[in-house]
């Protein structure tokens, strides 16, 4: 569904796209970069060379959207004239501000290419809806899913996303396809993964779909983003322990809190501090390397001292190599807002603090544990005349080079610097 707020037929040639937020939104623009590039435009790194922008929002959070307003502002004063239509999640709720904006021309209320061409005033070509590159070298993202059924109090996603609606097999492997041709792993993203199949007219499982991927689609290493620890099925953790060179053994299971009184609250109510643990647990004995990341939010309204430490005492406990801790953002729509004021903002930095340096202490003593270890490495970009690759179990690595760009994919040992991770090309 779209807006649009001014008739200007100008040509559009090119344009610039950025993108707020996680992997969906991420795979989402790489969905409209197809769909302007096959419709004439090219797509251009520097927004002083564009004749319009495509700004994907994220509302998550409060500082997400502010930096997408000021994104936009910007881009007007440096390059007047500019035609800039927002699409996205932050979109999807607008209340009219977005439309406000300086050079706002057109408002795409969620993920809709053939609306942000119309409102560029470019003809779509017809396609077949895959996903055929990503413009992000040797990774892409695969959206399995879109929506969520659940009802977090927090979360302002659900109201902009929809609910949960699972893509074809067939059509996730057609896309797979194509996308393995020029990457050397995909990460299978969307809003609620856990949940795929649910809704499809034959009974499917993020298990069984992982299975026939790997299967059908050779040699590229599949990851999962963010998925409900409790919703790790037995066919997922087989194959990470049975085949981790396939499907990556890292899971990035949300926590939020460690607090079941919080956790309700929060409308999490399908798992509960101790099944959480008790899942990572049983995961981590079956996989000799294991990446476990999580979210967590601090200063939740109503959250005491004794429900933050019950969360300190959680994260302290299990394996985390990361954790991204969040001091809480209240969202317009959200049910949260009804539940009272959120924890002081000066406690809750305070909680967020020491919430971090506890995580950084753990991810450095996982990396220490690496030192002499195998790895599975996937190059990444150059970074500071070095180059960069991923492990399987998400850690980045350095690669020794001597000029020459390293392999895309190769098995390493691990060297420890005390300050980096050196991924040394493993000998035969």
């Amino acid at each position: 569904m779209a807006a649009f707020l001014d008739d200007d037929r100008s040509s559009v040639t090119r344009v610039y796209l950025h993108t707020f937020g996680c992997k969906a939104n991420q795979y989402d623009s790489e969905v409209v970069r197809q769909a302007l590039e096959q419709a004439g435009a090219s797509v251009v790194d520097d927004p002083g060379l564009a004749d319009a922008a495509v700004v994907n929002s994220c509302t998550v959070t409060h500082t997400g959207e502010a930096k997408m307003r000021g994104l936009v502002r910007r881009l007007a004063r440096r390059r007047p004239g500019v035609r800039t239509v927002v699409m996205g999640c932050a979109a999807a709720v607008d209340d009219g501000v977005i439309a406000r904006l300086p050079g706002v021309t057109g408002v795409v209320r969620g993920v809709d290419p053939a609306a942000v061409l119309a409102a560029l005033a470019l003809e779509p070509r017809p396609g077949d809806g895959i996903l055929r590159r990503f413009a992000r070298g040797t990774r892409a993202w695969l959206k399995v899913q879109d929506g969520c059924d659940e009802h977090c109090t927090f979360c302002a996603t659900v109201l902009a996303r929809g609910r949960n609606r699972s893509r074809s097999v067939a059509e996730i492997l057609a896309e797979a396809r194509r996308l393995a041709e020029g990457v050397e792993e995909i990460v299978l993203t969307g809003v609620h993964i856990g949940s795929y199949g649910g809704d499809c007219a034959r009974p499917e499982s993020l298990g069984t779909l992982l299975e026939r991927l790997v299967a059908e689609v050779p040699r590229v290493r599949f990851r999962l983003s963010s998925v409900e620890a409790t919703e790790l099925d037995e066919c997922l953790a087989r194959l990470m322990a049975d085949r981790p060179d396939r499907l990556a053994p890292h899971l990035h299971a949300p926590l939020q809190s460690g607090s079941d009184r919080v956790l309700k609250r929060m409308g999490r109510h399908w798992y509960t501090a101790a099944a959480y643990r008790q899942r990572v647990e049983a995961l981590a004995v079956r996989l000799p390397v294991f990446g476990l990341g999580a979210d967590v939010i601090v200063g939740f309204p109503g959250e005491s001292e004794t429900d933050y430490r019950a969360t300190r005492a959680l994260v302290a406990a299990l394996p985390f190599t990361y954790v991204h801790v969040f001091p809480y953002s209240e969202r317009p729509g959200a049910p949260a807002r009804r539940l009272g004021p959120p924890v002081e903002a000066a406690r809750a930095r305070g909680r967020s603090a020491e919430l971090r340096a506890l995580v950084a202490d753990k991810a450095r003593r996982h990396v220490a544990t690496r030192d002499r270890g195998r790895a599975d490495v996937v190059l990444l970009d150059r970074q500071g005349g070095r180059h960069e690759g991923l492990t399987e179990d998400f850690l980045t690595v350095y690669v020794p080079t001597d000029g020459e760009r390293p392999p895309a994919r190769y098995a390493a040992t691990l060297r420890y610097t005390g300050t980096d991770l050196m991924a040394e090309p493993h000998a035969a």
